[in-house]
């Protein structure tokens, strides 16, 4: 296998590129003047090779019907699943959708009601208030405590904030944007925490495979099977090996009622997997794939260091340390700058397109997102300009 080269920059303006091309109307950044993309969480860099010869053996084939079974798709999610995550999965217990996202509103549909109560613990991923609010459920935010830097679960708090029209928490695991690996006593008490309170808990997991050395994911249905008649958990190839644009995602339930539910959210919605996506996902799920994503995370981890000093070297500013994803959460509250203050210096003066920390909830007021899922020579680019715009401080 030939290794990846995390670091070539790869021009992708001008290719219907979120990241890159929605810049400039998102955050008034143009990359025509050098900005630097680092708010939509994919990545810049291509996906293993075997993940291109898969869409280039479709292409080659040059038919793009309605999928049938996909028997390969489904089995390299078992292997994946159980070499990667020690988890024994049954085929029949993947159900598939169009990306966790979606997956995330089927789930809403499927096991709550309009005005529900749907839990999140916040500051959290955007889209989950957005899924929520959507369909017309009410979005309970229980605010994640700080304990040296890092999120921790407040559940003495959390106990008196319930009013029982809760019917579902969703969990972010590992966490975006906080970058928190949650540990199994954190994992097992939000599970006694659903049994308490008779919620049904959605697992996203989305991020499982980006986890920094020296912490380790545990999958929550391995964890805790004895939750399996209120657990769904969400998992993607998509995240890992940067091929979001495929828009799959899968639910993997095992218990068959629960199922049977999920099933006719989709077919309500007309859901029906992607072709190529299932492709992609099953040339992914592979001992190259492994092999890619070991550099993947070592790289990653390269950038988390080369960030964090640098970051943190800036008066006022705090990175939370980055356990698992590629985003980095950044805490300007030392600055003593409102946000927009702050946001101004980072996309005027820095050049620099960040997600604002307002956009995941409560909690999130001070921050900045950064995506750091590119080739060093921007991280070490991003962190001379920040510290330039912050100069004053220093």
């Amino acid at each position: 296998m030939t290794l990846p080269d995390f670091d070539e920059v790869i021009d992708r303006t001008g290719t219907h590129c979120s990241k890159w091309d929605d810049m400039e109307a998102g955050f008034g950044v143009s990359p025509a003047e050098g900005g630097l993309a680092m708010w939509v969480a994919d990545m810049d860099f291509r996906p293993p090779a075997a993940v291109q010869r898969a869409v280039e053996t479709a292409a080659a084939h040059g038919i793009y019907g309605y999928p049938g079974a996909n028997p390969a798709y489904q089995q390299s999610i078992c292997w994946w699943m159980a070499n990667r995550h020690d988890w024994t999965v049954d085929p029949d217990w993947i159900l598939t959708a169009a990306g966790l996202v979606n997956g995330t509103a089927m789930a809403v549909q499927a096991f709550t009601q309009p005005g529900d109560g749907v839990i999140v613990m916040s500051p959290v991923y955007h889209a989950f208030g957005r899924i929520i609010k959507a369909n017309n459920r009410n979005l309970v935010e229980l605010p994640l405590a700080q304990d040296e830097g890092s999120y921790r679960l407040d559940w003495s708090r959390w106990e008196t904030m319930l009013d029982g029209s809760e019917r579902m928490m969703i969990l972010c695991s590992p966490h975006n944007p906080g970058g928190r690996v949650w540990t199994a006593e954190e994992l097992r008490q939000v599970a006694d925490f659903c049994v308490r309170h008779d919620l049904i808990l959605i697992s996203d997991e989305i991020h499982n495979d980006l986890v920094m050395p020296g912490h380790k994911h545990h999958v929550m249905a391995a964890l805790v099977p004895e939750i399996s008649d209120r657990l769904i958990t969400l998992s993607a190839a998509t995240k890992t090996f940067n091929i979001a644009g495929a828009h799959l995602g899968n639910a993997i339930i095992a218990d068959a009622d629960l199922r049977l539910r999920f099933k006719a959210a989709l077919m309500a919605g007309g859901v029906s997997p992607a072709f190529i996506g299932a492709e992609m996902v099953t040339a992914a799920y592979s001992p190259e794939g492994a092999a890619w994503v070991d550099s993947l995370v070592d790289y990653l981890d390269g950038n988390r260091r080369l960030f964090d000093e640098g970051v943190n070297a800036i008066p006022g500013l705090r990175s939370m340390p980055l356990q698992a994803t590629y985003l980095s959460w950044v805490d300007f509250s030392g600055t003593g700058m409102t946000p927009a203050e702050f946001t101004a210096r980072v996309e005027r003066g820095a050049k620099i397109a960040a997600n604002h920390g307002k956009s995941f909830g409560a909690g999130g007021d001070s921050f900045l997102r950064f995506n750091i899922a590119t080739p060093r020579a921007r991280v070490a680019q991003a962190v001379q300009r920040l510290q330039e715009a912050f100069s004053d401080l220093q």
